[in-house]
């Protein structure tokens, strides 16, 4: 079971969100919350196996949330659900390291988006997909590090993303060894999670 915390400042949203989501016998929603002080507050308490929840919710962001959740639960899953797909707010995202960042139109990829984040795979819908080359290099390349062609390999499927077995399927590896290449990924560059890997390799690698 997928217990799933859900956080809108619009209560219509929410309960509309626990009703769509409940319909999959996999996940339970046990609370929601309206605002970014609810959803530090209901992570504490319920220790959610996904937080997902707006950006713009008054005074505080979604982004505020997810920052102070993450400096006592930095494995936390947080995937951000909103209208907006402000430049800005999906840089901020990425760099605090949100698992995924849909737009509460394409509602059909709530569940799916939800179940990949769950299993450790970065979601984000199309409309972000289209932008996140250009946002992430817009500061220019900085490659500092010397990566071997095995490793931007493994990161350039990281940033399509691909979860463990995929690569290992596309790249003709042992999962085990996909899984020693991401550690010593994270090691060499001095990032938490596959979130990061990905950045990297869009402001850094990608032609």
């Amino acid at each position: 079971m997928i217990r799933v915390i859900v956080v809108d400042d619009d209560r219509l949203v929410t309960e509309s969100l626990r009703t769509i989501l409940e319909i999959d016998s996999e996940i339970q929603v046990p609370a929601i919350g309206h605002s970014a002080e609810e959803a530090v507050s209901l992570y504490q308490e319920f220790q959610p196996d996904v937080l997902l929840m707006d950006i713009r919710m008054g005074e505080q962001t979604g982004i505020d949330a997810a920052k102070k959740i993450f400096t006592t639960q930095p494995e936390a899953v947080v995937l951000l659900l909103t209208t907006f797909s402000d430049d800005e707010y999906i840089r901020e995202a990425l760099q605090i390291g949100v698992k995924g960042y849909l737009i509460k139109q394409n509602l059909a990829d709530i569940i799916p988006a939800i179940k990949a984040v769950n299993k450790g795979q970065s979601v984000f819908g199309n409309e972000i997909v289209g932008k996140l080359s250009s946002i992430l290099t817009q500061k220019g390349r900085e490659m500092t590090i010397e990566l071997t062609d095995r490793e931007q390999e493994i990161l350039e499927q990281i940033a399509e993303g691909k979860n463990n077995k995929e690569i290992a399927q596309t790249l003709y590896l042992s999962e085990g060894t996909v899984r020693n290449y991401i550690s010593q990924l994270l090691d060499k560059l001095e990032v938490r999670d596959r979130t990061q890997l990905a950045i990297y390799y869009y402001k850094n690698i990608q032609p």
